[in-house]
């Protein structure tokens, strides 16, 4: 696991102590924490305390409430047009979350900017925050969502530039610059801007939910992970009333290698969802918990959760799509995903190969139940299989295709990839499965995850290692397990990958240095432990 850095350390001082002179300004009427927000309005006193309110919760992406707090602005003050504002934001849901917005809250953001509209704000300065708003839902059934997103990031620029002083207006700002960069930019020019507007005002409002949250997000890459760690340490302490700012810690701590602190973030996020009703938040905070069990070795939590999602999932209602931050969508990945995670991380290929597939409104959900299958059909020798799961996988790519789902087809592709690549090696075609397998490798690295995985079900890299170890190349294959390590710090597989392939390449220092690295990343795995902790144990011991 990685160190924090000094700066790091630094900056956390600085903001305990100033948010220990601000832990009073948390609580709300109510006595919810939910963070310190102050966004000045035209609105009568009552509807400005509600505003507030309402505001930090939809800085915590609870959205559902957050458009109950907006209304009883409303309630306070019916003049209060820049409420409508909050709704029409709060309708989007989630910037961050997968695919398309659902048409039911396209029509409802719309309906809300135009009450906004015939109320009327008081202030030009309001009146800018419902025109920029409006941009995610104008025309929504003939421009395509990108370039929305990129009118609403230019239109809250242009707020947040003519009034510099308004905090909410260069927060909201930053969070539209995060959300709509394109995920192939690996300048990550649109994530560093966003972060050096945040980080700013962090330094000045240490306790803002806000400000927490979009650094994590906007940091949620490999290359960055390490700048979002002060802002992941203090997030659950601003806002524990929010389940999502007590998940919203795990993004950081599962780029950076932190797992047991991810399993306890994921562990109270999803106790707190559960107690909302907030399901499909709960399934995902499961899905980066059961990420972390496994790769720790603690295989025995790990099976605990599989055997709870019946029950879980019981509860799920693809319908509700106003609700915390974990959409349908989000929950359907989530319920795939989990099977799919417990059987390839533990190598159990008949396991993977016999999952049962969920059918879904999200194809791209679909498509983890296809590669898990295809992956150990492979594996089992069963190259036959393995075809109809890549025919599955070329099918549903095409449906997102179709659709304009551009980011998921591509994923997808990479899953097709990687299963065509091991069932090319099953049936001994060693040139094919090594083209596919890079070909996967390189159009995963030209893209990031989306944020609502912990990871990819196996990273390209990583697979396209342990194909070169079954070719009998093990330099090979630990340069490819050692550029996972870069972007994917303590992955079981990954770890054990490099040490397997150092020992066969007689290299004795950095295979001794990977076991060491991964016994010391399964401190709390079960015991007895998986085979390949007792051949790492073994190993050191020799030595």
């Amino acid at each position: 696991m990685r160190e924090r850095t000094g700066r790091a350390w630094a900056v956390a001082a600085i903001l305990l102590t100033a948010a220990s002179s601000l832990a009073q300004e948390h609580q709300h009427g109510n006595g919810e924490k939910l963070g310190t927000v102050h966004f000045v309005t035209s609105c009568n006193p009552g509807a400005q305390k509600e505003f507030n309110r309402a505001t930090a919760l939809l800085h915590s992406f609870q959205f559902r409430r957050a458009v109950e707090g907006f209304n009883a602005v409303l309630r306070e003050d019916t003049t209060c047009g820049i409420a409508y504002w909050g709704i029409a934001l709060s309708d989007w849901t989630n910037p961050f979350a997968p695919g398309k917005k659902d048409e039911t809250q396209l029509r409802s953001g719309r309906e809300s900017t135009e009450l906004g509209n015939r109320v009327g704000a008081k202030t030009e300065r309001e009146r800018a925050y419902i025109e920029a708003v409006g941009k995610l839902y104008s025309d929504y059934d003939k421009t395509p969502q990108g370039a929305r997103l990129i009118a609403y990031r230019d239109a809250m620029g242009e707020v947040a530039a003519k009034y510099p002083d308004d905090h909410e207006a260069q927060i909201f700002y930053a969070l539209a610059i995060a959300g709509s960069e394109d995920p192939a930019d690996k300048t990550y020019a649109g994530r560093l801007k966003a972060g050096a507007i945040l980080e700013k005002l962090f330094e000045e409002e240490p306790t803002h939910p806000g400000l927490a949250h979009y650094i994590i997000h906007t940091y949620d890459v490999p290359a960055l992970a390490e700048r979002g760690l002060v802002a992941a340490r203090r997030y659950s302490e601003i806002a524990p009333d929010a389940p999502h700012a007590l998940h919203m810690p795990s993004h950081t701590f599962t780029r950076t290698g932190y797992w047991q602190e991810s399993i306890e973030s994921n562990l109270a996020a999803a106790a707190a969802a559960r107690r909302e009703g907030q399901t499909a938040e709960e399934l995902h905070a499961t899905d980066y918990e059961i990420y972390a069990y496994l790769q720790t070795g603690q295989d025995e939590a790990a099976r605990r959760i599989v055997e709870s999602l019946a029950e879980v999932a019981s509860h799920f209602d693809p319908k509700a799509v106003l609700g915390g931050a974990g959409s349908p969508a989000v929950g359907y990945f989530a319920l795939a995903a989990i099977p799919a995670r417990y059987a390839l991380e533990r190598r159990e290929w008949k396991q993977a190969a016999q999952l049962t597939l969920r059918e879904s409104p999200f194809p791209y959900t679909e498509a983890i139940t296809w590669f898990a299958r295809g992956l150990g059909a492979a594996r089992l020798g069963q190259a036959q299989s393995a075809r109809e799961s890549a025919a599955g996988l070329k099918q549903i790519r095409e449906r997102l295709l179709k659709t304009g789902e551009n980011y998921w087809a591509q994923q997808v592709e990479v899953q097709q990839l990687e299963v065509e690549a091991w069932a090319a090696l099953a049936e001994g075609k060693k040139d094919e499965s090594l083209q596919r397998m890079r070909s996967a490798a390189e159009l995963e690295d030209a893209t990031e995850k989306s944020a609502v995985t912990p990871g990819p079900l196996a990273p390209a890299r990583e697979l396209l290692g342990e194909i070169l170890l079954e070719m009998k190349q093990p330099a090979q294959a630990l340069e490819q397990f050692e550029a996972v390590m870069k972007k994917e710090p303590g992955r079981f597989r990954t770890l054990y990958g490099a040490a397997h392939a150092a020992q066969l390449r007689k290299s004795p220092e950095a295979s001794q240095k990977y076991f060491g690295e991964l016994l010391k990343v399964c401190g709390h795995a079960d015991k007895p432990a998986r085979a390949e902790l007792v051949e790492a144990q073994l190993a050191i011991s020799q030595h």
